[in-house]
């Protein structure tokens, strides 16, 4: 799927399997709705980890970065509704980065995601970029394939949020490769090709990344709504 907009809010947690189905269904019928009323929200996805885990990815495709600082926005943020203030606590483990597009190559909408978490070395930006921005550009013509992506996280200076606070805080990624797809092998395959550990290393990443799968559960656009 092409990106929407100039900017994005990408978010991974874990959700208490005994709160799976609750979380599913505030998430689906009021969270989804709420943010994607808040002018600049252009489409919304959830989607589970692919390993059976406890995982979650989550994005809100935004009109633009100041978006997510906007008045309506934060608002929002500051006053959750008593359902939110009930499963924000459960949301374990997040990280949650408001991020630039940088490149965005393909359409459609698919069931399987491919989410890289990664950075650049020091003095090595350049390369690491135009090295992911070659990758992902052709990636969309592949077998199985057909959406791929290059985010930056910018975090805007701004006070904690009262949903924040209820978290205990959040994480934060860097550089973000998404990769989607109906066939989850020709995801997986990227692990050990061009998105590997070593070729990664090899373009200017730091060792460290986080590589993950998931399955589409839900995604919504704000026309959905005139139709609810």
């Amino acid at each position: 799927m092409p990106l929407l907009g100039q900017a994005a809010l990408a978010m991974w947690f874990d959700m208490e399997p005994a709160r799976r189905v609750e979380f599913e269904h505030w998430h689906s019928h009021e969270h989804f709705p709420e943010r994607l009323r808040i002018p600049g929200f252009l489409r919304g996805s959830r989607w589970q980890s692919a390993a059976g885990d406890d995982g979650y990815f989550v994005m809100y495709e935004v009109e633009r970065h100041a978006t997510l600082t906007s008045p309506h926005y934060l608002a929002r943020l500051n006053d959750p509704t008593p359902w939110s203030t009930t499963l924000m606590p459960h949301h374990r483990n997040m990280v949650r980065s408001q991020c630039r597009t940088v490149a965005t190559f393909g359409g459609g909408i698919a069931r399987s995601m491919l989410t890289v978490r990664l950075a650049p070395a020091v003095g090595r930006a350049d390369q690491l970029r135009a090295y992911l921005t070659a990758w992902l550009r052709q990636l969309p013509q592949r077998p199985g394939i057909t959406g791929a992506h290059l985010l930056q996280t910018e975090t805007p200076a701004a006070a904690l949020t009262k949903e924040q606070k209820i978290r205990g805080g959040d994480a934060v990624a860097d550089w973000i490769a998404l990769v989607s797809g109906y066939e989850m092998h020709a995801l997986e395959d990227l692990r050990q090709h061009g998105l590997d550990a070593l070729s990664l290393n090899d373009a200017g990443a730091t060792p460290v990344q986080l590589t993950t799968t998931h399955r589409l559960s839900f995604a919504m656009l704000p026309g959905d709504l005139d139709r609810a």
